[in-house]
């Protein structure tokens, strides 16, 4: 019965273990935007400053227009994820009823594009969208969405469908469903795993887009969060409670999404 126990006992301390070393740095980063603003980091492990001072959350949305960030990245974010849903699974549907050769084909050249440094496409696409002239606008911010976002997000949906029996597909293109109805009713359904994963990777991805703001937005009223810490930081290098609780406004999001959508994506696997 010992012997049992013992490899789940490691297993939970394991697991506690990983789950600790992720939680420090966001109880760290907590911590330190209660402190007093102005005040170094501490010298010693401080994980909570008393009395707790909550001013900071309220000095970053006077300093600059961080609601309006917030807006534009919630925005930006919910868009970008409701058009990746939606092509991912579309180009991921549409491969999986492909012949084999097609499928191997489409499967290379998608493995080959996810290999390319994202980096690679800065200039190229800063280039067509001011060309274009959609800089300076959120189109520019969403546009890779259009596209699935990334390779890899297509291949998800396309692993996904590709496990279900195609006889499932035709037989309800027999009872008169025309494709759409089939991928809409059919496939859709049998997906929710991969459309929750798909849906938080596409989140925490224009959430924490840095980049994309960067070099395509000239106007103030355009920028998301991820901008707005850039600006808070250069207006104050040294006062960290102010850029750890601007820190905590951008996190406590994402977060949120990740510990829900992993929830529940558990779930739909148990299921």
């Amino acid at each position: 019965m010992i012997k049992h126990k013992f490899p789940t006992v490691l297993h939970h301390l394991a697991a506690m273990t990983i789950a600790t070393a992720f939680i420090l740095p966001l109880a760290w980063m907590l911590a330190a935007s209660l402190r007093p603003a102005g005040l170094p980091p501490p010298r010693g492990i401080e994980f909570l400053h008393w009395p707790p001072i909550l001013d900071n959350y309220v000095r970053i949305f006077e300093i600059l227009p961080f609601a309006r960030y917030t807006l534009n990245s919630l925005l930006v974010a919910l868009t970008g994820v409701t058009f990746t849903l939606l092509t991912a699974s579309w180009a991921g549907f549409g491969m999986s009823l492909l012949g084999p050769r097609a499928q191997l084909r489409l499967l290379i050249l998608s493995i080959l594009l996810q290999m390319i440094p994202f980096t690679a496409l800065w200039l190229s696409r800063f280039l067509l969208f001011a060309r274009l002239g959609i800089t300076n606008s959120y189109f520019a911010l969403i546009s890779p969405a259009l596209m699935g976002t990334s390779p890899l997000f297509i291949l998800l949906f396309y692993w996904t469908f590709r496990r279900t029996d195609r006889s499932v597909f035709e037989s309800a293109s027999l009872d008169g469903a025309h494709l759409f109805q089939v991928w809409w009713k059919v496939a859709l359904p049998l997906a929710r795993p991969a459309l929750m994963a798909v849906g938080m990777l596409s989140f925490l991805f224009y959430w924490n887009d840095f980049i994309s703001p960067l070099i395509y937005l000239r106007s103030q009223t355009l920028y998301t969060l991820p901008v707005g810490m850039l600006q808070l930081q250069e207006m104050d290098r040294t006062n960290w409670p102010l850029l750890m609780a601007a820190a905590v406004v951008v996190t406590v999001p994402a977060v949120a999404v990740f510990a829900a959508l992993q929830r529940s994506v558990l779930w739909w696997e148990s299921e």
